[in-house]
């Protein structure tokens, strides 16, 4: 059975190092009145779910895998053996609520605990923790443009992990455009619509861990505008609860059939029919596309942990595999009484193990500098600090989604090579971390999608203004650490990298100016992925020369007890001069432009456009 350890050493060294996050929320009294903030309790917490994800969950995910969801001919779904079991524990441990409002219930710790335990549990089994993990984008929504009754009739539920949420956005002919989506909702005249639709690909969207399953469904209300103007969002439960809000009569929303697919096979992915199901409106008529992005927001967060789980927990697997397996010899003998060294003394395996820790722990920093940023925008006292937190998260979803869950895949396949043969083998449990990290550069928005969101809404849309407040970062950090002997070079290609990315943004903006007869959008789809990947390399770039000057004063004070802060000083090395330099290529290719793929199709592709 694979290997996990949550890497509780480098999440200490982030909150408490890197971040200061006692000190961050320390200054929100959201937290600092109810010693929230208190450094000790954050690690108490986070080693109480590294026991329960080790302990519980790692078990159970060759059984998911293997043993995949069942529907019965009425279309009800049971998860694989030990599945219900180990939600009922997560319940009773009151994990659901750990960083939801106190008002509903919810146990107020800070977003940053919160998704630390998300990867963990990402790693230990990414199906399973789907599970949970989709309610809360239903009580983000519910939290925000939910009305008073709404909210006080399903959020407790939600919160306590009674209730599960879905997002139920897909159709058969309708993936990325929503503004094409046939579902109807029609007004009942009692408060409540009769929704009628078919959404598929629908994530947890039936299963038997939870009494109720609580339905998030776009929808088009009769008269509406088309297009994206006239959809509304509706909560739709699977049983509408009685007036004791017990689960009571049957809804008419049912799962049609399971999908069968690549991965995650422990998660029950549905395609859900509505025949005039009972549903409520959350918000308001027709804006149900703001409200959507309010799960959105959050899903794109959590799959972005998702890649960062997976590529995680298949790199310890192909460390513990490279430290064992004696394969070829080196000079000098690793290990002279033996036949073969161990393979990780050859260059090229370490080259593949240290692409997965540069990645992890880069992606860790940024996972947890988001999550302190969404505590920030949700709870300091500071309206302009709440607008910075808030600009930031914003600028950087897209980044945390795509560049984690392609490095996340990119990792996984890599540790999976590591194994060779043994690699390709269920039982070994790389072949399964490779499946299961696929799906995350696809859904919550393809990673193309994400590098449009990237370019044209979040940077071009307004004028630059919120990376021109992330290039203030780089520059003040740059300023005080360009002559440090150890990171000084670090520093020097962070700074030459951002630079470019400016300029390179202006070259974009530009050429999608001045194209003609409405090109304009194809120079940004052109350029968007390369452009999201450079931008990542930045972000983490960043991270790395921060992280790196931290392990270095601690070297020189003779504070490496363990070794720790000389391995980050070692992966920072590796990260600038193996991984950072792709920037340069990412750079030609961004120049390019829209000009190589303006193709002839019939002649390249064999597609005739109709006229």
């Amino acid at each position: 059975m694979p290997i996990y350890k949550a890497p509780q050493r480098d999440y200490r060294f982030l909150m408490h190092e890197l971040l200061g996050v006692s000190e961050q929320l320390g200054q929100m009294p959201f937290y600092a009145d109810n010693d929230m903030n208190d450094p000790d309790l954050l690690n108490q917490v986070l080693e109480e779910a590294a026991r329960f994800v080790e302990g519980e969950l790692l078990p159970l995910n060759r059984t998911g895998d293997v043993q995949g969801c069942k529907r019965s001919d009425d279309g009800e779904v049971t998860t694989p053996d030990g599945f219900k079991a180990a939600y009922k524990k997560y319940v009773d441990a009151g994990w659901p609520a750990l960083d939801a409002d106190p008002k509903w219930g919810g146990q107020g710790m800070p977003h940053t605990v919160a998704n630390a335990m998300l990867e963990m549990m990402n790693s230990a089994n990414v199906a399973w923790a789907m599970y949970p993990g989709l309610t809360h984008g239903a009580v983000s929504a519910l939290s925000e443009v939910g009305s008073e009754d709404l909210q006080q009739l399903y959020l407790p539920k939600l919160i306590a992990g009674e209730w599960t949420g879905t997002m139920c956005l897909t159709e058969p002919h309708a993936g990325t455009d929503l503004g094409i989506i046939r579902t109807k909702a029609a007004d009942n005249g009692d408060g409540s619509y009769a929704i009628t639709g078919t959404k598929i690909f629908i994530s947890a969207g039936e299963h038997d861990m939870a009494e109720n399953i609580i339905h998030l469904v776009l929808a088009r209300l009769e008269g509406s505008p088309e297009g994206t103007k006239g959809i509304s969002l509706f909560l739709v439960p699977k049983y509408i609860p009685d007036a004791s809000g017990k689960p009571g009569e049957r809804n008419g929303v049912v799962c049609g059939s399971l999908e069968h697919k690549m991965g995650i096979h422990g998660n029950a992915t549905a395609v859900l029919n509505f025949d005039g199901a009972r549903g409520w409106l959350v918000g308001e008529v027709n804006k149900g596309m703001n409200h959507m992005f309010i799960m959105m927001n959050a899903a794109r967060l959590g799959t972005g942990l998702q890649g960062l789980g997976l590529g995680e927990v298949a790199y310890q697997n192909a460390l513990a595999y490279a430290k064992d397996r004696l394969q070829m010899r080196t000079e000098p003998r690793t290990l002279p009484g033996e036949v073969a060294d161990p393979i990780i003394a050859h260059p090229d395996v370490r080259r593949m193990l240290l692409t997965g820790k540069a990645y992890s722990e880069a992606g860790r920093a940024l996972a947890l500098w988001l999550a302190l940023s969404l505590d920030t925008e949700a709870h300091h006292p500071d309206e302009a600090k709440r607008k910075e937190a808030a600009d930031l998260v914003a600028l950087l979803t897209p980044v945390a989604k795509a560049f984690m869950t392609d490095n996340g895949f990119n990792v996984a396949v890599q540790s999976q090579q590591v194994l060779g043969g043994h690699g390709y083998i269920a039982e070994w449990g790389l072949e399964q971390f490779v499946r299961d990290a696929r799906i995350g550069q696809i859904y919550e928005g393809t990673n193309g999608i994400q590098s449009l969101d990237l370019l044209g809404r979040k940077v071009l849309m307004d004028g630059g203004k919120k990376l021109q407040k992330l290039a203030g970062l780089l520059q003040e950090f740059a300023e005080a650490n360009e002559e440090d002997e150890t990171v000084g070079s670090y520093v020097s290609a962070l700074s030459k990298a951002a630079n470019q990315l400016g300029t390179l943004t202006m070259l974009v903006g530009q050429k999608a100016m001045e194209a003609e007869g409405g090109k304009g959008a194809d120079e940004v789809n052109a350029a968007a992925v390369d452009y999201l990947r450079y931008f990542g390399h930045v972000v983490y770039g960043y991270l790395w020369a921060r992280m790196a000057k931290i392990a270095a004063d601690k070297v020189a004070a003779g504070e490496d007890k363990d070794g720790f802060y000389a391995a980050k000083l070692a992966t920072a090395e590796f990260y600038f001069k193996k991984l950072f330099p792709e920037t340069k290529a990412l750079s030609v290719q961004i120049k390019a432009g829209a000009e190589p793929l303006d193709v002839d199709m019939k002649a390249v592709f064999g597609f005739e456009a109709a006229h």
